[in-house]
């Protein structure tokens, strides 16, 4: 019997669909562990720019833009820290982008006094508020194997007193989830952050960047890629490939991308290697203006190019499940720049909380506005006398307190004259907003990934018979770990690249922190709180 072999590594190619962190994260798996050149690996992204939803873009005279703030945890996250502490840090290359982050939290630790504010007081958020019915609900979700929840939704396991306690308010800002959302994704946050869930409301397990994740992270992560000669395909969407089937599998063996000059078709020889972000939080996402309203997106190309491989490769999932119901997967945020900081202090004064500090939530608000003031400067480039904060609403449809029309149809200016009102301090406009530019960022598919699911909507990271394709991101399976964040995205990296190559590595497993002593003691005292 004749064994095939591939070619040595050095005679193969990498080929990355998307620039998000998923696939930097596996390009430098491959240079890292896998000893491929980095000229071989090639990374496709139709926009100027990487790293996906871990951004920050701008400067202090058009106004800074991050979509979102991704946050950490130092207890979880065992692949993120893998990574970056091999990562030299920009600041220093003495030191892994791991240890400036170390040093950071260390110096600047979290702990929120004012999570949850109602009509300018501040809500004791470390009072739950749980009632008997619902400690039983979260007991019985813990205890029910994730198959046998199939697509049921938060709203149709927990009664509607429940999304009206603190706890959840907490819990559902922190992470973002909707009542409507996958109740089997609670289940698996639960699990995974159980070590955490005394401290929900302080936020203290919280870790943080020095400046915005792109900064921070993905810089440093690009530098590295780059001194190793790995090839930034920038303006390239990649909008179809061939994947032929035959007695042994599926292979790729052809990409198709749109450039500026047209269509063009890159060979894959059946050896390369093929990592596909499928699907994409940010994907379709649309920025505003202090006097502009950002449009909303139906699609992206990232579902488009899933969508396309799917026609002919049903087992490669289901992304209409995720991608066809953008009313319940949208949200929007906004991002504000001051050269004249009076609301920025007027922030750090009403919420009593300095900034870096934590994220405060406006109960009182019909969009369910949330702020967070970072230590700043939150951008490398951000002057001294120029201050930034972020915020964002989980119900942009739902028209305003002050201004009479949803956020979604706001402008910049109309989006912080309702912050102002929850703020009490709408008196001072316009004089407050004077030389302060708010961007705002509609994104349609943000929580697409909570989207209530069956097994098999999301393809396993290496499909069964797939000889040389693998799946990336928040859309690809893996077992007991947590979309919309970092750690996922990376797992299914190092997951996709120590397969493929079938490397003598370990994938590190996710962490039980449920098992150790005193957690479920201490979970279970604060669910009486």
């Amino acid at each position: 019997m004749t064994i095939h072999q591939h070619p040595h590594v050095t005679d193969r190619d990498a080929h990355f669909v998307g620039g998000g962190i998923a696939s930097l994260a596996g390009a430098a798996f491959l240079v890292r562990d896998g000893n491929m050149p980095g000229e071989n690996i090639h990374v496709y992204e139709k926009l100027d720019v990487v790293g996906g939803a871990m951004d920050g873009a701008g400067d202090p005279d058009e106004g800074y833009l991050i979509r979102g703030g991704r946050m950490f945890n130092y207890p979880t996250y065992e692949c993120t820290w893998d990574l970056f502490e091999t990562i030299p840090s920009l600041e220093d290359d003495s030191r892994s982008v791991k240890d400036v982050m170390d040093e950071f939290n260390e110096a600047h630790p979290s702990y929120a006094k004012t999570r949850l504010m109602h009509e300018g007081e501040r809500i004791d958020a470390g009072e739950y508020g749980l009632t008997s019915q619902h400690r039983q609900s979260i007991a019985r979700l813990l205890l029910t194997p994730e198959p046998r929840l199939g697509d049921t939704r938060i709203e149709e396991w927990f009664d509607e007193s429940f999304l009206e306690t603190n706890f959840w308010y907490v819990w559902a800002t922190i992470f973002a989830f909707q009542p409507w959302h996958s109740v089997a994704e609670v289940r698996r946050y639960m699990y995974r952050f159980l070590h955490e869930f005394p401290r929900l409301h302080t936020m203290e397990g919280i870790d943080r960047t020095k400046y915005n994740q792109y900064d921070s992270m993905i810089l440093p992560l690009r530098r590295w890629l780059e001194d190793r000669g790995v090839t930034f395909e920038h303006g390239h969407e990649v909008t179809d490939m061939d994947i032929v089937p035959s007695r042994t599998g599926r292979t790729v063996e052809r990409l198709y991308c749109e450039t500026d000059s047209g269509t063009e078709s890159v060979p894959v020889e059946s050896s390369d290697l093929v990592f596909v972000t499928n699907g994409s939080m940010t994907d379709g996402s649309s920025v505003g203006g202090m006097d502009e309203v950002p449009d909303l997106n139906e699609t992206g190309a990232s579902w488009e190019l899933w969508k396309s491989i799917t026609e002919d490769n049903p087992q490669f999932g289901d992304p209409s499940v995720f991608a066809d119901n953008v009313t319940e997967t949208k949200w929007e945020s906004f991002t504000v720049t001051l050269h004249n900081t009076e609301l920025f202090d007027h922030i750090v004064d009403f919420t009593n909380e300095e900034p870096g500090n934590g994220l405060v939530t406006y109960l009182g608000s019909n969009w369910l506005l949330s702020t967070v003031v970072a230590g700043q400067p939150h951008f490398a480039n951000q002057p001294d006398d120029v201050k930034v904060f972020w915020g964002y609403a989980l119900f942009p449809d739902r028209e305003g307190n002050y201004v009479e029309k949803p956020m979604s149809e706001c402008t910049g200016r109309e989006i912080l004259q309702e912050l102002c009102y929850h703020l009490q301090c709408e008196e001072r406009l316009p004089e407050i907003l004077d030389d302060v530019t708010c961007i705002p960022a509609m994104m349609p598919f943000i929580t697409a990934h909570f989207q209530p699911r069956e097994p098999g909507d999301r393809p396993e990271v290496v499909p069964d018979g797939s000889n040389n394709l693998a799946f990336l991101g928040q859309y690809a399976e893996q077992p007991r770990d947590v979309v919309f964040t970092v750690e996922y995205s990376v797992r299914s990296a190092m997951t996709a690249v120590y397969e493929m190559l079938d490397l003598d590595r370990e994938v590190p497993p996710v962490t039980k922190h449920y098992r150790k002593p005193g957690v479920i003691a201490d979970t279970v005292r604060a669910a009486y709180r």
